[in-house]
């Protein structure tokens, strides 16, 4: 897929920097002296050997469009024969390039070889006009290293997906890959230490070789930490897998210590570690990418300024192993006063690891609303920036989209205006209807992280005081408006769900579309409710009030049968403003009806009355569900720290039969240090026996009880992640 740039050059007198620009990402200078009508062939003149370059040439510049009597394009870098005069304009930062367009010829001159590939990125996009912009461009990028981390929980990118990645990244001047999925067995434990299976490493080395045609470095991860032994053994092991990797043809690498427990957490270790690999393997190959390393302690919140932790990296590790940060929590955008705290600790500049729009603690949900929230002001704060996306790699692309421009040139970056550009990058026929869509569907719901999104901006006043107006029995003011933008739903999910435009990402969001359109549609059956109601039409009324209820019928079951995950299961959609109004709307007017025509409508809820009990802090926004009768912790994918009686567990909304209780931690020899503890009235307890079967808790209860909890009785802290923990409520 060729993406269109569309750009418009500011005409001036004496050349000046254009001022408005739809090309991503934003040119640092640009300086535009009129426009000549576009040749329509070309003489290409390469005067570097960056196969990358070669490649992308090719795939513009065939036999139908060149002749050595054609307009001259000159390609090379600063060591290439062309003009002194010209290469002395080249900006002197890596990666970065000059463009000289005049009547007779254009002169693309890079730092490097990777800058002469981004030059020819932006030819390629000047020559989407209709006519042949002239003037000088002068561009590099703010952030050395930008790009993603595939570092998400969940189902690892597909093959195909990745390649899409790659092209993407080529095509927006992103130039880091991550590959570090956590569900990657060859990545992490167990078998970090084995080679990969002969399939997966001849996927990985495609993989490889299409990221060096983008100009992007694969860099591989390996996760060793949940089993690692500090000893000759491992770091031979280590050596080994690295090697292996390099015979694939990687030339970076990272080594990550996240969510992880016991030994492999001692940060002297991991630094003596990675300064041999450093040492033994970086500096011996010479055509390897310095090391980057993702700490235990990854974010402030976590970070144990008594133990030491991060200053014993800082001190101990070599200067030019990168250290990845995401900022004050697990899940935050970045500012100046975080880079300021993160890199006195590290004494270096952090290497950013932005979790957005991942969404593998919120999967019920799809994140596709702008970029934005990090400070404009920290490109020489950071040593690189990379998003974690969603598991929904096609979906993904509309932050990525803006995570390219805003490491690319920060003080330019413009979030509405990029994330607009995305969705017509990303559907180019029906973004309309996938802007109806997406302005939807950005927030996160409530979430362990509380990490939230603006979503249905412009819609969000009219929902507001329509309720308001509805509940006071006034007028509603924007009653037009508001069916406006629910019609405005359905016809954008028709559209969406019978497009041709995009396949690949249809068939991710598709759940989510289909729920969209019956949600639109409940939202418009609750107006005629409305209406009906105030023109006291009791059948009319009753109809619509029918209607809503098999719509909502509909999309309990596709909230049951799609997206089912142990973790977040089911289709959430709008959640943050369109559907709490709808909801809200339908019960107050039922309520509203009922009183008075003396009906007895039912009042459909999917309310849970029962709330998390702990006092872990890590756990007390973690979020609880209730499915069937099944009440469940959503479990967090980090390591829960539980200091000595630290608890957690649930308080039922009154004392009920409880007959069956399941968890399972990820540590299993803990279990002795716990108990399982029952009480009517939370402060009388009674502990329950147990037993462990295949690495699990199962207890038939049949108990009056109104709080339940696994408590740490022993005077140990507790390090384990939480597998489930789940009790059935009659």
């Amino acid at each position: 897929m060729r993406l269109t740039f569309l750009i418009a050059f500011v005409l001036v007198s004496n050349f000046s920097v254009a001022q408005s620009l739809d090309i991503n990402p934003t040119p640092q200078q640009l300086m535009s002296e009129g426009s000549i009508e576009m040749p329509t062939s070309f003489n290409i003149q390469q005067k570097n050997t960056d196969k990358a370059t070669q490649h992308l040439l090719s795939s513009f510049f065939t036999t139908d469009n060149t002749d050595a009597k054609g307009f001259s394009i000159i390609i090379g870098d600063v060591d290439s024969k062309i003009s002194r005069k010209l290469r002395r304009k080249v900006p002197g930062k890596a990666e970065g390039y000059f463009i000289k367009s005049t009547q007779k010829s254009i002169t693309i001159i890079g730092r490097d070889a990777r800058g002469t590939y981004y030059g020819v990125r932006t030819l390629l996009a000047l020559l989407q006009n209709k006519k042949m912009p002239l003037g000088e461009i002068l561009d590099y990028p703010d952030v050395a290293a930008r790009g993603t981390v595939e570092g998400f929980y969940g189902t690892p990118w597909s093959f195909e997906h990745r390649i899409r990645q790659l092209d993407f990244y080529g095509e927006n001047k992103l130039n880091t890959y991550i590959y570090g999925p956590k569900d990657d067995p060859y990545h992490s434990s167990p078998n970090w230490r084995k080679p990969y299976p002969e399939n997966e490493a001849a996927q990985l080395k495609k993989l490889i070789d299409r990221a060096e045609m983008n100009q992007v470095d694969f860099v591989w991860a390996i996760h060793p930490g949940k089993d690692i032994k500090w000893n000759d053994e491992d770091r031979k092991n280590l050596l080994n897998k690295f090697e292996l990797m390099y015979d694939l043809g990687v030339r970076a690498y990272a080594v990550f210590f996240d969510d992880i427990s016991g030994e492999g957490t001692n940060p002297k270790q991991q630094a003596n570690l990675l300064n041999f690999l450093h040492t033994d393997f970086i500096k011996k190959k010479k055509d390897v990418k310095p090391l980057i390393m993702c700490p235990t302690e990854y974010n402030k919140g976590w970070s144990k300024p008594e133990g030491g932790y991060l200053k014993t990296l800082g001190k101990e590790l070599d200067p030019s192993i990168r250290i990845m940060w995401t900022g004050n929590t697990v899940v935050a955008d970045i500012d100046k006063e975080t880079m300021n705290w993160i890199n006195t600790e590290i004494n270096r500049n952090a290497f950013i690891w932005w979790n957005f729009p991942v969404s593998d603690y919120v999967r019920n949900h799809m994140l596709l609303g702008p970029t934005y929230g990090n400070g404009k002001d920290i490109a020489n704060d950071v040593s690189g920036f990379v998003s974690n996306p969603m598991e929904h790699a096609e979906a993904s692309k509309i932050a990525i989209y803006g995570v390219a421009d805003y490491s690319w040139n920060m003080t330019e970056y413009q979030p509405e205006k990029k994330w607009l550009e995305a969705l017509k990058v990303v559907m180019p026929k029906s973004y309309k209807s996938l802007e109806v869509f997406a302005r939807h569907n950005s927030d996160l719901g409530q979430n362990g992280h509380r990490y939230r999104r603006k979503e249905s901006v412009s819609f969000s006043p009219k929902a507001t005081a329509f309720l308001k107006q509805l509940k006071a029995g006034e007028n509603i003011d924007d009653f037009k408006a508001v069916e406006n933008e629910f019609h405005a739903m359905v016809e954008a999910s028709y559209i969406l769900l019978n497009s041709s435009d995009n396949a690949v990402l249809l068939d991710e969001i598709r759940p989510w579309v289909q729920q969209f359109k019956l949600l639109g549609q409940s939202g418009l059956g609750m107006l005629h409710m409305y209406t009906s109601l105030q023109a006291k039409k009791t059948d009319d009324f009753e109809r619509s009030y029918n209607a809503i209820i098999a719509v909502k019928e509909e999309m309990y079951q596709i909230d049951r049968t799609k997206n089912q995950n142990p973790y977040q299961p089911g289709v959430k959609t709008a959640t943050l403003v369109a559907t709490p109004l709808i909801d809200d709307s339908f019960a107050y007017l039922t309520a509203a009806y009922n009183k008075e025509f003396n009906k007895n409508l039912a009042v459909a809820s999917n309310y849970n009355p029962h709330v998390l009990f702990t006092n872990i802090k890590q756990l007390q926004n973690q979020q609880i569900s209730l499915t069937d009768r099944t009440l469940v912790l959503n479990p967090p994918l980090e390591v829960i720290q539980m200091a000595a009686n630290a608890y957690f567990g649930f308080e039922l909304d009154k004392t009920t039969r409880v007959p069956n209780v399941q968890y399972q931690l990820e540590n299993t020899s803990i279990y002795k240090n716990l108990e399982l503890q029952t009480s009517t009235n939370g402060t009388t307890w009674a502990t329950i026996k147990t037993e462990v079967k295949k690495d699990a808790i199962h207890v038939r209860l049949n108990k009056q009880v109104k709080y339940i909890r696994i408590v740490n009785t022993s005077t140990e802290n507790i390090e384990t992640k939480i597998v489930h923990f789940k009790i059935e409520v009659k």
